[in-house]
């Protein structure tokens, strides 16, 4: 039986990956990197270190005061906490879903990986703090993802065996992340990437959270656990 829905936040329960492309192009055009929203949607899911990296690796800039990566991470995060608060919107069936499963009493929680800080304007811009039990950034454990570590970390926390416990994510990181926890999974991805071959971890991949079912949430109780 499953007993906990763990969900991804960026991307997944808030349409909140326009405004960090949106920042993330703007901090690095400081730096000489003028990034195409393609090119942005390859680091999907990424942490921002990780993000930070990955473009430094490409295309190196000279590190100045208040051009080091990491201030450059820093800038990001702090441009996304402002738009992220003001402008996004919640994704198409993001608040069904949270009542669905509360109304079947299964516990609901996020495992993010963004800081707890913007988790917590995400909960509070979507209105959605009664609906969950608790949120996790994968900030606070050793590794983000595609580590395993948030996801056993918000199992832990709710005291469920990660194989009772079903992930929603839309990026393959996050995917990777649930996967290894042990716990059944369900890809969302972007419509951009849906047929990449990294979804195929997934027990379930649908277009949108409004897709889900009673008949969906039957079949992914009868798979059997990975543990």
């Amino acid at each position: 039986m499953i007993h906990a829905a763990i969900f991804d936040m960026d991307g997944l329960l808030v349409d909140s990956e326009p405004h960090w492309r949106s920042v993330e192009q703007e901090v690095f055009r400081t730096v000489g990197l003028n990034l195409t929203d393609e090119e942005c949607m390859q680091t999907t899911g990424m942490p921002i270190p990780a993000v930070v990296d990955y473009w430094y690796g490409r295309s190196p800039w000279v590190e100045t005061p208040g051009h080091s990566r990491s201030e450059i991470g820093a800038t990001i995060t702090e441009g996304a906490h402002e738009r992220i608060g003001q402008l996004a919107e919640p994704m198409p069936g993001a608040l069904a879903i949270l009542d669905f499963f509360a109304e079947r009493g299964v516990a609901t929680a996020i495992a993010s990986a963004s800081p707890m800080s913007l988790i917590e304007v995400v909960v509070n811009r979507m209105g959605i703090r009664d609906r969950l039990v608790l949120w996790h950034s994968a900030t606070l454990e050793k590794r983000n993802k595609p580590a395993p570590d948030v996801y056993l970390g918000a199992a832990r926390k709710l005291g469920i065996d990660p194989a009772r416990c079903l992930a929603f994510e839309d990026s393959g990181t996050g995917l990777a992340s649930a996967h290894a926890a042990g716990m059944r999974t369900v890809a969302v991805p972007a419509e951009f990437e849906i047929r990449d071959p990294k979804f195929a971890l997934a027990d379930l991949i649908l277009p949108s959270l409004t897709q889900f079912t009673p008949q969906l949430f039957e079949q992914l109780q009868s798979i059997k656990h990975y543990s």
